[in-house]
């Protein structure tokens, strides 16, 4: 029984590790079945003849018996093998005994029958050889494993086979995937440059399996290179364009529509020898030159180099035929995108302006920027319109959508609005108008926009909103101002609504301030509130240049192209001069109030309280607001007009007064001439010139064209 478990130093056995079991009472342990009878030697025979060998391993024992051809398996000679099987470590390299020795352990352990591996020996010569064993375990009426008989063969056909098998698997799956992220790549190009890019970008001739790559584009008989990577040095200038012929191996190749495929560059040289003389920049390698075919066109060739020599196989010629296939159609959609886009951005260029008109006391400049994705059309739009008595009109606009239509309807209301601006009509009429018109047209895009009609000879600015951003404003000091303006719908939704109704806000532009017109795209972003857009164009025009040229590239630049808008964006700026002579700005704003919008002086009162808080009036400022609402009262009960509010902030009045002045003005377009009343106490009206005389250190009436203009003065305090 000791004999039985104790494994001798030196000697393997495959049972280490497996509890022995004690034997049955009355049983003699030496007693174990007796092996069968060998078998005859004619199936020894058979065996040999397909170079198999067989085994006889006594565990008990320790020995390994091996017959003639077993030993010519393992490449040994008689002389050289006494039985035991650390004998064959000579012959089994020790990664490869380990993983036939957990095969053999396993099956004992788990009480199998058998078992089988593949492994692999050195030969004599040293020269591998791949080997197959199977074995039968014999166990004794106890289970316990004492012999393992078995064979062992050569393998090496059958493994090689495994080999190929693998490997052309592995080839085709290696295959299937270039053409895969090929394809990949190449569904999100859109123009020849994006293909281009993915082409000659990271990892682009790799999908291909080459080092180098080159493409051409074929334009009637002439050949013009578009696209090189990878290849040493610069291009010869004849090479990059020539006549469509055969001295060229891309040219060939688009010329006889086949597919060439040259294993080294002594082949490339020797039929093309127009290369010769750039051989410094031709790979050692091969070379495969494949015309690209779409609808029966050669539109292009495409080149791939290695820069080692190669013999290409059938499956390498397959793999390059199918990826010319991927990129011609690939290339094909990105030519006729970009003639499409080139169709549309020549249409949307008609249809804006093509020059700025240059303007009297002032400069204006603007800007466009098409989207940064798709085909770079949109419905942005701007104009200048030289108006008569010296304004100027400004507009920017968005038409809805990012196409053709959307650039079609907007040239027709660019033209349209500039004939209604141009008339002479007041900016509340040029939107009715304009809206009216887009309705006529039966489109289903309606339209935002702005227009201004500015005088800068006096700094007066009307402006009508249709559901767009309002102007912002800032003074030579760079204090900035979001003016409320009120709007009315978008343009073509206000006629079909039945709502066509623009309020018109009166605004002034101080000497040596600035205007900004703009559309959405330079203020919003995708995931982004529109107020984040805002602040950030105002803290950009505060910090920006002062020349109007660099802060509209600036503002384009910061805000619209660094991120990538997949909006398109117009921006408009009017700049005032300064007044000839003078260093200083007289503070001063202006707002129309309608006759049908009584709700305006509220808009008064609110710029009232933001402006008196700006100048520092202190104790006056609720009494200035309380003559405003006096005064723009008795000119909307009292007259058919609206009312122009005026704040000024003067300098001192007389000699020795350091004392400066807040002056207000409302001005009507009646003749009657105000009169100050005196009522009784139980009177409920024509109190308000008597409040805007207690109020105000002094107060009048003037004349002004048709109508006239009451005024007051508070001297601000301090």
């Amino acid at each position: 029984m000791t004999g039985r478990n104790t494994t001798p130093p030196g000697r393997y056995d495959p049972r280490r590790g497996v509890p022995p079991r004690a034997p049955e009472p009355g049983t003699d342990p030496d007693s174990a079945p007796s092996a069968p009878p060998p078998d005859p030697l004619d199936l020894r025979e058979r065996l040999a003849l397909n170079r198999t060998g067989t085994f006889d391993w006594d565990l008990d024992r320790g020995t390994l018996e091996l017959d003639a051809c077993a030993l010519d398996v393992f490449d040994l000679r008689p002389d050289e093998y006494d039985g035991q099987p650390s004998v064959l470590a000579a012959r089994v390299p020790p990664e490869e005994g380990y993983r036939l020795d957990a095969a053999i352990s396993q099956a004992v352990q788990d009480g199998a029958p058998s078992y089988g591996a593949y492994f692999r020996i050195h030969c004599r010569d040293g020269a591998p050889r791949w080997t197959h064993t199977q074995g039968h375990i014999l166990r004794d009426a106890d289970g316990r494993p004492y012999r393992i008989t078995g064979l062992v063969r050569e393998a090496g056909t059958e493994m090689a086979d495994s080999v190929l098998l693998r490997s052309l698997q592995e080839n085709r799956q290696r295959q299937t995937a270039m053409v895969q992220q090929t394809t990949a790549a190449l569904s999100r190009a859109l123009s020849v440059a994006d293909v281009t890019r993915v082409l000659t970008g990271t990892g682009g001739a790799r999908r291909f399996g080459a080092d180098a790559l080159i493409l051409g584009l074929v334009d009637n008989d002439h050949f013009e290179v578009i696209a090189v990577t990878g290849l040493p040095g610069t291009t010869p200038a004849d090479m990059m364009a020539s006549r469509l012929d055969d001295t060229l191996p891309l040219s060939d190749a688009a010329l006889s529509r086949r597919a060439t495929f040259l294993s080294s560059r002594g082949e490339l040289l020797a039929r093309y020898p127009r290369l010769r003389p750039y051989l410094d920049r031709v790979p050692s390698g091969s070379a495969v030159f494949l015309p690209l075919v779409a609808q029966d066109r050669v539109i292009a060739a495409l080149g791939l180099f290695t820069t080692e020599p190669k013999q290409h196989s059938a499956e390498d010629r397959n793999l390059a035929l199918a990826l010319a296939g991927v990129v011609a159609q690939s290339l094909q959609r990105a030519m006729l995108f970009d003639q499409e886009r080139e169709f549309a951005t020549g249409l949307q260029a008609t249809m804006l302006p093509r020059r700025v008109p240059e303007i009297a006391g002032g400069e204006v400049t603007v800007r466009y920027h098409a989207a940064s994705t798709g085909r770079d059309i949109g419905g942005d739009w701007y104009d200048v319109i030289p108006l008569p008595q010296g304004r100027t009109g400004l507009v920017v606009g968005d038409v809805q959508g990012h196409d053709t239509h959307a650039a079609a309807v907007m040239g027709q209301l660019r033209i349209a609005l500039r004939a209604y601006a141009t008339e002479g009509h007041s900016p509340e009429t040029v939107l009715v108008r304009a809206s009216r018109f887009l309705a006529e047209l039966e489109t289903e895009r309606f339209a935002t926009c702005t227009y201004v009609q500015a005088d800068l000879e006096s700094g007066a600015l009307h402006v009508a909103r249709a559901g767009h951003l309002g102007p912002l404003v800032w003074d030579a000091a760079r204090h900035t101002d979001w003016n409320p303006v009120r709007g009315g719908l978008p343009l073509g939704l206000a006629t079909a609504f039945g709502q066509d109704h623009f309020p018109e806000t009166q605004l002034f532009l101080e000497p040596d301030s600035t205007l900004l017109l703009c559309t959405d795209g330079l203020v919003e972003q995708p995931g982004q509130d529109i107020t984040a857009g805002i602040d950030a164009l105002t803290a950009a025009v505060r910090d920006g240049p002062a020349e109007l040229e660099a802060l509209a590239d600036q503002l384009s630049d910061q805000l619209w192209a660094r991120s990538g808008s997949d909006d398109d964006m117009a921006l408009v700026l009017l700049h005032r001069s300064p007044a000839a002579g003078t260093t200083t700005i007289t503070p001063r704003f202006r707002l129309h109030v309608h006759q049908a919008d009584p709700s305006g002086a509220s808009e008064v009162r609110a710029m009232l309280r933001r402006t008196m808080d700006q100048w520092r009036a202190g104790s006056i400022a609720y009494d200035v607001e309380v003559a405003a609402t006096e005064l723009i009262t008795n000119a909307l009960t009292h007259t058919d007009s609206g009312a122009l509010v005026t704040v000024e902030l003067l300098p001192a009045g007389p000699p020795g007064s350091r004392r400066r002045r807040v002056r207000l003005e409302v001005e009507d377009r009646s003749s009657r001439w105000p009169r100050r009343r005196t009522p009784g106490e139980t009177a409920t009206s024509g109190r308000g010139l008597m409040m805007v005389e207690a109020l105000s250190d002094a107060w009048g009436a003037e004349p002004r064209g048709s109508g006239k203009a009451l005024w007051c003065e508070f001297g601000l305090p301090g």
